[in-house]
């Protein structure tokens, strides 16, 4: 039986709710409350730009990078959900703000018209997740970045911008309140629900669930969710394995390691107690040493020996 809502965080469900032209009234709503922009700043239209920073990496596919657009007064947004954890992860996040600013120049003499560029994340993650005394995280759920001068704090340099959403850390449970908190709801808990939510009720989150309500899918779109679904366990397995094999070696080099290091103190030792003296050079030659072979010989050899070039030979 399938799920009454399909998972919002996966590459098709998302595109289809936020990177449609026809429902870009979602977006504009979804880049309001995450960026808090009201008064003369909120968004009132937007256009959707080109898939033209596409980055064709296969680490990266489960990042949804190519919901861009731009409004007015041409500010530009660059919108992804990130459902795995993968190396370089903030890099990338700054690296895809960073072009979609440099990718505005044509030529030097265009250096005044650049427009700012907000960099907006939705993680299926923690991103950062260190704690204070009493339990909660430095790092907000959603957390807002700009450049600031070190000294007096004072914000500055607007020209790029990050938010971020962290799911993992919302707390509110089945009654969000805010309209943070209810996006954050909406993006946990659709592929959960039966049906539309109070607290999901109105606005941009119920027009979101309805976009996502499987019956209105056709054959062709439930079998392109269906591989999305697949692949998204596909990387999480791969990277599970990954992560194992990874635990796996470093473990087997710390043993080889621990079992190296046991050699080259008992071939110290046995040398301080026959009394043979060793030089700093003796003794850095011996430290370095990471052929085990060579440590067991120097042993045996030092039993005998009246010289450390004996012993070292």
């Amino acid at each position: 039986m399938h799920a009454v809502f399909a998972d919002p965080k996966t590459d098709f469900v998302f595109k289809r709710i936020f990177g449609a032209e026809t429902r870009k009234s979602l977006l504009i709503a979804l880049l309001n409350h995450l960026l808090e922009l009201d008064g003369d700043q909120r968004i009132l239209d937007v256009q959707h730009l080109t898939g033209e920073q596409h980055i064709d990496v296969a680490e990266l596919k489960l990042s949804i990078v190519d919901v861009k657009c731009t409004d007015a007064t041409g500010r530009r947004f660059v919108v992804e959900m990130q459902v795995l954890k993968v190396e370089g992860f903030e890099k990338r996040v700054v690296y895809n703000a960073s072009k979609a600013y440099v990718m505005q120049l044509r030529n030097a003499e265009e250096y005044p018209t650049l427009c700012d560029v907000f960099g907006v994340t939705i993680c299926n993650f923690n991103l950062w997740s260190e704690t204070d005394a009493q339990g909660c995280f430095k790092v907000p759920m959603l957390s807002r970045w700009r450049m600031q001068e070190q000294h007096s704090g004072e914000k500055g340099l607007p020209q790029v911008q990050y938010s971020f959403l962290e799911l993992p850390k919302y707390a509110a449970g089945a009654a969000p309140g805010t309209l943070v908190e209810k996006w954050a709801y909406f993006f946990r808990e659709a592929k959960n629900l039966d049906v539309v939510p109070a607290s999901l009720s109105e606005g941009p989150f119920r027009e979101a669930l309805e976009v996502s309500r499987t019956a209105g899918f056709s054959a062709d779109e439930w079998e392109a969710y269906e591989r999305a679904k697949m692949a998204e366990q596909d990387a999480r397995g791969a990277l599970a394995i990954a992560r194992q094999e990874s635990r796996a070696e470093g473990l087997a080099e710390g043993l080889a390691e621990g079992v190296l290091k046991g050699k080259r103190e008992a071939l110290l030792r046995l040398l301080e107690r026959r009394g043979i003296a060793l030089t700093e050079e003796n003794r850095a030659r011996i430290e370095a040493c990471a052929d085990a072979a060579t440590l067991d010989r120097w042993f045996d050899q030092a039993l005998e020996a009246r010289t450390v070039a004996e012993v070292l030979a």
